[in-house]
């Protein structure tokens, strides 16, 4: 039992950060704190002055646990990680979880190469960007293999020169086969120095050897490569002029600014690389009612950096916020140089934080309306549901079906709804073990029977552990099942509920004559709803999601049964030469057809067995 005056008497003075759980376990709210028994004590002061988010937040309180941290800016570390890790309902959430593409330059190698990458990892290699698009990214990468045709294969050079032929980059133009030995090490880097000044944006030398290429091979009366050049050179020009520069004296900056609702925020970015802008970016922010326009931009500007590797040297933004040095701080130990979060008041920076304010204000007024028809077909619908059956509180839904043909390889699917949108990554199959022939209330009820017993076990493992907040897709329980289907699936799960001392709101979704949803069955009675109305269209994609998802894995296991029971018939196949045999055909036409030549170089394969295989289809 959780005693709040107790556990509140029990908090360091110390810095940290502590996680608020609802009474499902779940975590509803992640801060952080230079004192954690000030800080937590105040949520639970009569004269609390709070958001009325955070004030409804305190009132699904259950129990709170904290974690001590040595600074604050580990606190702060931690915070990032923790809200990344579990979404908190209440925490102000970076909605878009994106990665930008860098191009990777090889420098170590002595042959080194260009690639393109999403990833800056601490190594000995050098990154270029990040790049807002990869289309960019890849332009710039297909621009530096043909004009100065550096490689791209994984060859160890100069140890595996002349092994092997050389690749068709080597033999379209566009690499200059040091693998070959064709070139040497010394001109190589040469031309893979120049290929760097063009990632830099330095099209004026590449302009210009360019233009010399192309008149050389104009003299030469080789009009084909001088062609060849110009389009390059027609390339080139496109790629510059998608870089407008600004006066920024060669530096790296960030620009943010942000417009809101009551509900959504967005944030424009603008960035600027080596004084250049080279591009533009939008997110989206949610969980964000009662919240102040200087508590959304620190809580962005948390998040986006803990989940980008590159830091620039200053970030421009519209507001103060109250932890500019405790930011700036951690940012600086992460880049390793000093980083400056400043406010401009004049001039042509204050311009362009108001001209990111004004791109932020025209996407959110764009998105409005398509968030609005999302959230219609999700939250909306969910809640329809829940006023049609007289339940609050559902934000996770489970559905189950079954799938067989004449009781053949019975299986059972589990599909699950947040927040009236499909969450893939929990969805679960079931293959029935104890059901013989076509019942399909006995395979229902063993299938809800090994889930939830399975979510009870783990349960109580995590529990011993200390782990309980750890939830993973079997020990998070549904807020409501919709069973496809009346009464008779719906008393199946109730039965299991009873046996298992759960209690999960239960409904079947009833079909008419014409296999079409007709209503919900709640409680012993059949409820009417509204065909035309979002609700029922999402009853109506949960069926289809619960059927496709039972049937396509049923279909799987039925290809699986029957290439197995033809390839098991011949003698000398055993397990490991059966599923060496498919990795290398694609289907069972192909092993039909196949000689005995192209059957005894398979993996695992002798002549013996390959005969025998031929002689089975012949």
């Amino acid at each position: 039992m959780f005693d709040l005056e107790e556990e509140l008497k029990k908090l360091p003075a110390r810095p940290g950060v502590y996680l608020m759980h609802d009474k499902k376990d779940a975590i509803i709210y992640v801060g952080k704190a230079v004192n954690l028994k000030n800080r937590v004590r105040q949520y639970f002061q009569p004269s609390r002055n709070v958001s009325p988010k955070i004030e409804k937040m305190i009132s699904q309180i259950d129990y709170f646990e904290y974690i001590i941290t040595d600074s604050e800016v580990e606190a702060l570390v931690l915070e990032n990680n923790l809200i990344k890790e579990h979404r908190p309902k209440y925490n102000t959430m970076l909605k878009d979880d994106k990665t930008y593409p860098y191009i990777k330059a090889t420098v170590e190698e002595d042959f080194p190469r260009l690639l393109y990458s999403r990833h800056q990892k601490r190594d000995k290699n050098k990154y270029y960007g990040p790049f807002v698009n990869s289309g960019a990214a890849k332009d710039t990468l297909e621009l530096a293999h043909k004009i100065y045709k550096i490689r791209t294969c994984r060859k160890v050079l100069p140890k595996d020169i002349g092994k092997e032929r050389p690749c068709l980059n080597y033999h379209i133009g566009q690499c200059s086969a040091p693998c070959q030995g064709k070139i040497s090490k010394e001109e190589y880097y040469e031309n893979f120095k120049k290929a760097l000044k063009l990632i830099e944006g330095n099209y004026e030398e590449v302009m210009s050897y360019l233009t010399d290429k192309m008149m050389e091979a104009s003299k030469s009366l080789a009009f084909e490569e001088a062609a060849s050049y110009r389009d390059l050179i027609s390339s080139v020009k496109k790629m510059s002029v998608k870089q407008k520069v600004t006066d920024f004296n060669g530096q790296d900056r960030d620009i943010i600014a942000l417009a809101s609702t009551l509900e959504e925020a967005v944030v424009q970015v603008f960035f600027v690389r080596d004084g250049k802008l080279i591009g533009r970016d939008h997110f989206h922010l949610n969980g964000i009612s009662g919240e102040s326009q200087e508590n959304i931009l620190q809580d962005f500007i948390k998040q986006f950096y803990a989940g980008t590797p590159f830091i620039p040297q200053e970030i421009m933004i519209e507001y103060n916020i109250a932890d500019t040095t405790l930011i700036e701080q951690w940012l600086s130990e992460r880049k390793g140089g000093k980083v400056r979060i400043m406010v401009p008041k004049k001039g042509s920076k204050e311009k362009l934080v108001e001209l990111a304010h004004k791109n932020a204000a025209l996407v959110l007024t764009q998105d409005m309306e398509k968030i609005k028809r999302e959230e219609k077909r999700t939250t909306y619908a969910m809640n329809e549901i829940c006023s049609w059956l007289g339940i609050t509180g559902v934000s996770r839904v489970e559905s189950y079906d079954i799938s067989n043909i004449n009781g053949f390889q019975s299986v059972g699917s589990m599909v699950v709804f947040e927040d009236g949108k499909p969450k893939k990554s929990d969805y679960r199959k079931f293959k029935i073990k104890t059901v013989k022939g076509p019942d399909d209330y006995a395979s229902m009820y063993e299938v809800l029977t090994r889930r939830f017993k399975h979510g009870i076990d783990e349960r109580k493992e995590l529990e011993q552990k200390g782990l309980l907040n750890e939830l993973g897709s079997f020990t998070r329980f549904p807020d409501l099942i919709m069973m496809d289907g009346g009464i008779g699936q719906v008393n199946i799960a109730q039965k299991v509920l009873s046996e298992l001392e759960l209690d999960i709101p239960v409904c079947g979704m009833i079909k008419d004559d014409r296999h079409r949803t007709r209503g919900l069955f709640f409680r012993e009675h059949e409820l009417p709803v509204k065909v035309d109305s979002e609700g029922f269209h999402l009853m109506t994609r949960i069926q289809d999601e619960v059927h496709r998802f039972a049937i396509e894995y049923h279909r799987s296991l039925r290809g699986r049964e029957q290439t197995k029971s033809v390839l098991d018939d011949i003698n000398s196949i055993g397990e490991r030469r059966r599923k060496a045999l498919m990795r290398h055909f694609s289907s069972i036409e192909d092993i039909r057809n196949a000689t005995v030549e192209e059957l005894a170089q398979i993996e695992s394969m002798n002549e013996n067995a390959a005969i025998s295989v031929y002689k089975f289809f012949h």
